[in-house]
């Protein structure tokens, strides 16, 4: 499992567990009027996985949560080093490196500020790309 995919595990993991446990209900269909011999059926569109919405995680307040657990002055919002560290990652320069490389960095893996700002943009594009909601102005 690679450095994002921890990341991500971290956060949603964490807000499907914060759901309630759906029970396996039935699904009931709507009552249908009884159809005459002469009347030809209309058959009912097939459900589709489309009906089924894959769920949104609002980052936020799971990430909000996190912080607060951790008891540290961490703020995710801008730093990479403080969302690792608030999700319980080892946020080392050789981490951040790995998951630079994992999406897509191109710069100086040496020049830690330029990269840590660039990871944490690319990491809030790429949970947004993974069923997160995350706020419009941690997307820009």
């Amino acid at each position: 499992m690679g450095i994002f995919d921890k990341i991500k595990h971290a956060i949603f993991g964490e807000a499907k567990a914060a759901e309630p446990v759906a029970t396996s209900a039935p699904k009931t269909e709507p009552a249908q009027a009884p159809v005459s011999p002469s009347a030809a059926p209309s058959p009912a569109p097939p459900a589709s996985p489309a009906q089924s919405k894959p769920t949104t995680v609002d980052i936020v307040p799971i990430l909000d949560a996190a912080v607060k657990k951790n008891g540290q002055k961490l703020d995710w919002r801008h730093s990479i080093v403080d969302l690792m560290k608030a999700v319980g990652m080892d946020a080392s320069l050789a981490e951040r490196k790995e998951l630079a490389a994992e999406l897509g960095y191109t710069g100086d893996t040496n020049d830690s500020a330029k990269m840590n700002m660039w990871l944490h943009k690319a990491l809030m594009k790429r949970l947004s790309e993974n069923g997160g909601k995350v706020p419009a102005d941690l997307l820009d």
